[in-house]
């Protein structure tokens, strides 16, 4: 087990801080939620644009729900509080000796990440969502930029995002799961054979637009980076 602590200290290393003023702002930024809030918008948009009744919308609307519940609550309600492991901003042998940005330590216990869990959640319940493999790219991409904003800030280790993702994995899955029995209650199939849309019936064009807010998001967060 010591073994394994100080090769999750030494990764960590290689991810936490850095000389640059520019890269601490982009972190800081990049790891707010209110940051992207733009996207979260996005994703309502595509699935309010293609989805033909109020209960497929609301269907999607309460999965999400469901995916932050199970991924939000398990995490900090219940596995940080019993393993009670701290986060590396607070353990006391590490603790002086990492990279803090602007005193940003957060809350004493990190395991597992929150940050992993629930972006990676609702990037693959999307991805099984949408079915499209650029929109599946970006969505992985933006969780995985999360989760280095969250070593690079020092409040978490590689194993609190790794078992993050795991469990963020899973969650999504399993309400995608549940999503498709619900669905093909109320319908047949969904199968679209068209170029302008994805099998499940998602617009090519409304998915470019998700795309188009990720990217403007990124630099917007980038320009603020550079003047913060």
């Amino acid at each position: 087990m010591q073994t394994l602590i100080e090769i999750d200290r030494s990764i960590l290393d290689l991810f936490n801080g850095s000389d640059s003023l520019f890269v601490d702002n982009l972190a800081v930024i990049l790891t707010s939620g209110l940051t992207w809030i733009p996207l979260y918008l996005s994703l309502l948009y595509i699935v309010i644009k293609n989805n033909e009744t109020m209960k497929q919308i609301m269907l999607v609307v309460g999965c999400v729900c469901l995916c932050m519940l199970i991924s939000d609550g398990v995490v900090d309600y219940i596995v940080k509080p019993m393993v009670g492991r701290l986060r590396p901003s607070h353990d006391p042998v590490i603790k002086y000796s990492i990279d803090i940005v602007n005193g940003i330590r957060d809350t004493k216990y990190g395991f597992f990440s929150a940050h992993a869990s629930n972006t990676f959640c609702i990037a693959v319940f999307f991805s099984l969502l949408v079915r499209n493999a650029k929109f599946v790219v970006a969505m992985i991409s933006w969780s995985l930029l999360n989760c280095w904003t969250r070593m690079y800030l020092g409040v978490h280790y590689p194993s609190d995002i790794f078992v993050g993702l795991l469990w963020g994995g899973l969650v999504g899955a399993f309400v995608y799961y549940i999503y498709i029995k619900s669905y093909f209650r109320m319908h047949s199939d969904f199968n679209y054979i068209s170029s302008k849309y994805t099998s499940t019936g998602y617009n090519q064009m409304d998915i470019d637009i998700v795309l188009l807010v990720l990217v403007l998001t990124l630099l917007y967060a980038v320009i603020m980076a550079l003047f913060f």
